[in-house]
């Protein structure tokens, strides 16, 4: 069973740092994509940071050069350096993995079918 585990959250005054790791599990295969999407109270889930598998990453406007996504080579690892934080950054991080599948749940994807997976999520708080 595929697992992701995440760690590093926290209560960070603003202008602070925090980095947040999270270790994919349970699979033999490396995950096609890895990332961070966060949540704070009340609003909708969105995308932070995601970094392929060959080292391609994409960050939302409101983190770039903040934030950095890193990954080593087939690793299923991933870490989230956030610098320079800010209250509105204050939400639960989720860890979010993909990986491209022929088979799944008994069933053959000739063209193979991306599955995701989500991480039970961590607090950041950043104090004004």
């Amino acid at each position: 069973q595929v697992q992701l585990v995440e760690s590093g959250g926290g209560l960070v005054q603003a202008g602070g740092s925090l980095t947040l790791s999270c270790t994919g599990s349970g699979t033999p295969h490396t995950f096609k994509s890895m990332g961070w999407y966060r949540q704070a109270p009340g609003k909708q889930r969105e995308m932070v940071a995601i970094i392929s598998k060959d080292g391609t990453s994409d960050y939302a406007d409101s983190v770039k050069g903040r934030f950095a996504i890193s990954r080593a080579n087939g690793e299923n690892t991933v870490h989230l350096q956030m610098n320079s934080l800010k209250p509105e950054d204050t939400a639960v991080y989720y860890c979010y993995a993909v990986l491209f599948l022929s088979y799944y749940r008994g069933t053959y994807y000739p063209e193979g079918k991306d599955v995701d997976y989500w991480g039970q999520g961590t607090q950041v708080t950043v104090s004004s």
